[in-house]
């Protein structure tokens, strides 16, 4: 999804919240440097979210957002971001994280409403994931390989079963990647025309 953000970090973030959006409960991760104020005290010790997704679960249940740093370290949680921006006929959480998500920040937000993550980019949805969809968890390293090796932003609205062997590009139901469908059009032509 970016390059300053390690795959490995994205990965947890999505099925962490794959597993918040499964019980019906939502959640908001901002990973960067967003303007935030603590609803709750800060009795947790920062730590590192990879080691320890189990208490990163934990703390994204409360109101508020978790706060992470580029390199997967804790830095707030229970954090009101203030929205400057609103996605229109979602809430406020939807609407902290695209406000949250400009300046190279990645926002993935748990919508208990439709069980689905929505990960968000630079002010855009790139991906939304669904929470219900059997099996989703074990696509979501490829969606994540998708989106750095074509860019967030540049691949269209996919549908599903896409499968592109030539470029290793494998998207299964459950997953929807948003972006410009103009590139995704040349990527694929490009595809086709040298298997021909």
């Amino acid at each position: 999804m970016t390059t300053d953000i390690p795959k490995h970090l994205q990965e947890l973030l999505i099925n962490v919240g794959l597993k918040i959006a499964k019980r019906g409960e939502g959640a908001l991760f901002v990973v960067g440097e967003a303007k935030y104020k603590t609803l709750v005290s800060q009795s947790v010790k920062s730590f590192n979210v990879l080691k320890n997704p189990k208490l990163l679960e934990s703390l994204a249940l409360m109101d508020g957002a978790v706060i992470i740093s580029k390199k997967g370290k804790m830095i707030a949680y229970g954090a009101m971001i203030k929205s400057t921006r609103t996605l229109k006929n979602f809430g406020t959480r939807h609407s902290a994280a695209l406000s949250a998500s400009e300046n190279g920040n990645l926002a993935v937000v748990v919508s208990e409403e439709d069980k689905k993550v929505r990960i968000i980019k630079d002010g855009k949805m790139v991906m939304q994931v669904d929470a219900l969809q059997k099996n989703v968890e074990q696509e979501v390293s490829n969606a994540v390989n998708l989106l750095e090796s074509v860019g967030a932003g540049t691949v269209g609205a996919l549908g599903t079963s896409l499968l592109v062997p030539g470029l290793g590009i494998t998207l299964l139901p459950g997953i929807v990647v948003f972006g410009s469908a103009y590139y995704l059009t040349k990527v694929l032509a490009g595809w086709w025309n040298k298997g021909r």
